[in-house]
């Protein structure tokens, strides 16, 4: 009765009739109905194959790290280029995917997530059959480029496809990366591994399937262009409901929340296995097994924090992701091996679940400008897990990798910096 009642005032209120307060509300009730209608048209059929495409692609790129310890040996490679290795990956998809971006909000490219994952394709192969420590960064660079062009397109399709649940469009679409990550160093550690560095090679079938698939998904894209564009354009007018200071600040929280997940991320995925290996003896293998249980769980837990936080507030989801992993952080460097598995299970599926919390945060912080903020949030992302990867190796070959660890844990406490920001669900604000 209440929610109807609410209904009926907002049909018989005259432009200049109610109060702030009173428009408030009716906004947010206005909300109700029409994000249900949208729910019902979600497509799912293409979120699936944007997740399926997410998944060969990260598939792809995982495997790079995953190499590591075969390369370190092979190119006689310190723990610096090995991380220079991952920095020239991340910077080359980081500073491209604003550009993309910003391009293609203004002029979409249905097709261009097609040609993107051509690029990856080509760097896949230089990486089978590289033979020296330049051609390996080069490789990095184009696997690093394919992905500026996949990540900010794939996450405007996601919303496009949504029907309003954005934030389980983002973590269907990138629960399908997570997995592709996890799946990555398994298979490194089953092919590539005993096999060499030419094998690299056999994935190519994976990027051809996602080349098949993402055109398809450029086709239903191309449809679908007018009336997003149309979307957009009411998006922009209306404008975002906070003045440009609290914008400024809001984005400059989230860059710092970003900048603590992906640095302890990097502690996690570049040097975990070799972490592994010098404290506890196992073997390069094994440590990868080890590694799969960890981004397993980065899997689960970025596939539960998109509906959560549609459900209950994507602050609460960034409160509970960054600062609510710190305990398990400062235990890890303590623990033994079977506790130190357990735990990194543990801050995979709970750190995880912040991405698309945040990325959906501040697209609606800033109506009408998805591929922006996809491209900035993505990108600074990679950036800061290329630069947490180049720094913490130089790191660790001074004061060593265990050392390392000892340090990272305390970066989740910056997620103290959530009390800054503002509400943006209608529920919260009413």
């Amino acid at each position: 009765m209440a929610r109807g009642h609410c209904l009926l005032r907002m049909e018989t209120l005259t432009p200049d009739s109610p109060s702030h307060a009173d428009a408030a509300l009716d906004v947010g009730t206005r909300a109700v109905p029409a994000a249900t209608g949208a729910a019902l048209q979600t497509a799912f059929p293409i979120l699936l194959m944007l997740s399926t495409c997410h998944l060969l692609n990260d598939m792809i790129q995982s495997l790079l790290p995953a190499i590591y310890p075969l390369l370190k040996d092979s190119f006689a490679l310190s723990f610096g280029q090995v991380g220079l290795i991952t920095l020239t990956f991340q910077l080359t998809a980081s500073l491209l995917q604003p550009l993309v971006g910003i391009y293609t909000d203004r002029r979409p490219l249905p097709y261009s997530l097609a040609i993107g994952m051509a690029c990856t394709l080509s760097g896949l192969l230089l990486l089978a059959h590289a033979t020296s420590f330049p051609a390996l960064l080069l490789a990095a660079a184009m696997v690093g480029s394919g992905s500026s062009v996949f990540h900010p397109e794939s996450s405007r399709v996601a919303r496009m496809a949504s029907g309003g649940r954005h934030g389980l469009a983002q973590s269907v679409f990138q629960v399908g990366g997570n997995i592709g990550s996890a799946i990555g160093p398994l298979l490194a550690a089953f092919i590539v591994m005993p096999r060499g560095q030419a094998s690299v090679a056999w994935f190519a079938l994976a990027a051809l399937v996602a080349i098949a698939l993402l055109t398809r998904i450029g086709g239903w894209y191309r449809a679908q262009i007018t009336s997003w564009r149309a979307a957009q354009a009411r998006a922009k007018s209306d404008g975002s409901m906070y003045p440009r200071r609290t914008i400024v600040l809001t984005m400059f929280v989230l860059g710092m929340l970003i900048f603590s997940k992906y640095f302890y991320l990097a502690s996690l995925s570049s040097y975990y296995t070799f972490y592994l290996m010098e404290k506890f003896g196992i073997s390069a293998q094994q440590s990868q097994l080890h590694l799969f249980y960890f981004l397993g769980a980065v899997a689960a837990g970025t596939l539960a924090g998109g509906p959560i936080g549609d459900r209950i507030g994507r602050k609460y989801v960034i409160w509970v992701s960054i600062l609510g992993v710190l305990p398990f952080t400062l235990l890890l460097p303590h623990a033994n091996l079977v506790w130190t598995t357990l735990l990194s299970v543990v801050i995979g599926l709970v750190l995880s679940s912040a991405f698309a919390a945040i990325l959906v945060y501040a697209q609606e912080l800033v109506p009408g400008r998805t591929g922006v903020v996809a491209g900035i949030f993505f990108g600074f992302a990679f950036g800061m897990g290329g630069i947490g990867a180049a720094v913490l190796g130089r790191l660790a070959d001074h004061i060593g990798i265990e050392a390392v660890y000892a340090i990272c844990a305390w970066l989740p406490a910056i997620g103290l910096l959530t009390w800054f920001l503002p509400n943006t669900d209608p529920h919260q604000a009413r």
